[in-house]
């Protein structure tokens, strides 16, 4: 332990200024004791050079530890998010083909349907005028339904794909919020 200051040099201005050379040195050792009590109290709280390169190592092991602790949690979650996907694609893929079943069903049945009325109206045509009449009716009433089916195809094209971005959108919404999560 050093002083930063020469004692002899102190004691030395002390008698110079009216004090005895006995009073010049207790003031000094005093001062010396008070210095070393200070320096013994941030000593005790310092840490030697060692044990902070000891405290740093640990640190740093613990955290490459979180590290790779946090990239196999990271491989796991984005393989579970991988198979999500996949069975959301498998089922999206599904509903479409029974939608595009019952559409397929739909128009079959709207086609025979018109094909027999459009039958049914040829026989009346060819009985009389007031049959006549009704066959006007009947095609008026048969282009009403069509069209109205053409409508409800219409409608159920625009849910279908509805259904679809709107479960296009979650998958991407759940993806980027896990992905958000790890980063």
């Amino acid at each position: 332990r050093k002083l930063f200051f020469d004692t002899h040099a102190l004691v030395c201005l002390l008698e110079q200024n009216g004090f005895t050379t006995q009073q010049s040195e207790v003031i000094v050792s005093a001062l010396v004791k008070i210095m070393n009590t200070n320096l013994d109290i941030i000593y005790k709280d310092m840490v030697t050079k060692v044990q902070q390169e000891i405290a740093l190592q640990q640190v740093m092991s613990h955290i490459g530890g979180v590290k790779k602790d946090m990239i196999i949690l990271e491989k796991s979650e984005f393989s579970a998010l991988r198979s999500e996907n996949e069975k959301i694609k498998l089922e999206l893929q599904q509903i479409k083909k029974q939608v595009m079943d019952e559409i397929t069903k739909v128009r079959a049945d709207n086609k025979l349907n018109l094909n027999l009325e459009k039958s049914r109206v040829k026989e009346l045509v060819s009985c009389h005028a007031q049959q006549d009449r009704a066959l006007t009716q009947t095609d008026r009433k048969i282009d009403t339904e069509v069209a109205d089916l053409k409508t409800m195809l219409e409608s159920h094209k625009l849910d279908n794909i509805k259904y679809l971005a709107g479960s296009i959108f979650t998958c991407l919404t759940v993806a980027l919020g896990f992905y958000r999560l790890w980063i």
